[in-house]
């Protein structure tokens, strides 16, 4: 019996080791890029305690790592791996051999560095994520007239201001991304991320895009509860999105995006815009009517009228002037790009929601979770320019450029 015994425990000890080797071997790899050499700087301080708090949690082979820019004469910005709360393997931009008029986070070269740095000293067997921490603006791009574009201003003279500096544009993260390992997931802790022409340029690098369409609140995601969520082996995209909506109460809008299938939702947008435009066309008009649809982000400052705006919800777009036969074809395919959805009656923004946002009603059957840019007439506002700009959008040409 005791020999029988010994031996159930040899087995049981043998099996446990199998399965501690297979977990040791199942490395994953997490980037958080902080962008916060700007009006986010203080806020960067909180979230990263939260980013200690959320890596209490996680195996000693996972690899969470941030790299970490704020406003702050009395440090350089550094990347460093996070383990038990602690930094591990600190470097700065001098040992990355960054120079210092070059160190700006939204520096090409310096994300590229920063990338190639990471992922290179710390592979991953399972897969690799990155979060983009900081201001963004949808698909606006760096050329563009408008006062705010792309991702992670950086202002690069250690203050909180946001109106000097450079940003990266949509297609440059693309291109350095292209570099890279493939991508499990980004997640995009920050404002108007979720637009069809910012996921389309990206469809290739990730399998899954996690964010918001809308503006999202200065402090951020709730790191101590989503950084665990980073490293599940299963649905890390669905449980990133749910932790970060529950902590908002409704307050948010997000989404969670299947990338492998963007280029068939391309492919039935341009049918459904071709019949859309069609009829408008017979009814001896250019543009639709753009009022009462949700939009995300407001431009009244530029001297626009409310109907007249950068980023409206796709899918409510398509509904208001799609038959219903057409919509629902076209929805068919659209729920199997946006898997996931978060809804909000409202969010919470920098400006007073009862001034700027009194023209639609939003509702779960109206919203979609993702943003489109819609041409309108170039007379008015800036479209002129953002009529141009988004010509520079593989979406454009995949989906407008048919009807054109």
């Amino acid at each position: 019996m005791k020999k029988l015994v010994f031996l159930t425990c040899l087995v049981l000890l043998s099996a446990c080791s199998k399965d501690d080797d297979e977990m040791i071997s199942q490395t994953r790899t997490v980037l958080i890029y902080m962008s916060a050499e700007n009006s986010l700087s203080h806020d960067s301080e909180n979230d990263l305690l939260e980013i200690f708090k959320g890596s209490q949690g996680l195996n000693d082979n996972d690899n969470l790592l941030v790299y970490y820019d704020r406003a702050s004469s009395d440090e350089l910005p550094w990347l460093a791996r996070i383990v038990k709360g602690h930094l591990r393997d600190s470097v700065s931009i001098a040992d990355l051999q960054i120079s210092d008029k070059d160190e700006h986070a939204s520096n090409p070269k310096v994300f590229e560095k920063v990338l190639s740095y990471a992922f290179s000293h710390y592979p991953a067997t399972t897969g690799y994520g990155l979060t983009f921490w900081g201001h963004a603006t949808g698909w606006l791009r760096e050329d563009s007239l408008a006062y705010t574009r792309g991702y992670g201003v950086d202002n690069n003279t250690n203050s909180m201001y946001n109106d000097i500096g450079p940003w990266l544009n949509i297609p440059t993260l693309r291109m350095i991304l292209e570099k890279q390992p493939h991508l499990e997931f980004i997640f995009a802790d920050c404002c108007n991320f979720m637009c069809l022409e910012s996921i389309y340029e990206l469809r290739e690098v990730t399998d899954y895009i996690i964010g918001s369409p809308a503006e999202i609140p200065d402090f951020g995601a709730p790191y101590d509860k989503v950084v665990p969520e980073m490293f599940k082996r299963q649905n890390a995209a669905r449980g990133i999105m749910e932790k970060y909506a529950e902590d908002n109460e409704g307050t948010l809008p997000l989404a969670v995006v299947k990338t492998s299938e963007v280029d068939a939702l391309a492919e039935a947008t341009r049918n459904v815009l071709s019949a859309i435009y069609g009829r408008l066309q017979e009814q001896g008009t250019e543009y639709p009517d753009m009022k009462g649809l949700i939009h995300y982000y407001n431009e009244y400052r530029w001297g626009f009228y409310q109907h007249y705006n950068i980023y409206y919800d796709a899918g409510d777009f398509v509904k208001k002037h799609a038959t219903d036969a057409e919509y629902r074809q076209w929805k068919e395919v659209f729920d199997r790009t946006v898997t996931d959805k978060a809804f909000a009656e409202r969010w919470l923004v920098n400006k007073s929601w009862n001034t700027y946002y009194t023209d639609f009603e939003m509702t779960e059957e109206k919203y979609h979770g993702v943003s489109m840019f819609v041409p309108q007439n170039p007379e008015e506002g800036n479209y002129g320019s953002y009529n141009e700009d988004i010509k520079k959008f593989g979406w454009w040409w995949k989906t407008w450029n048919a009807i054109n």
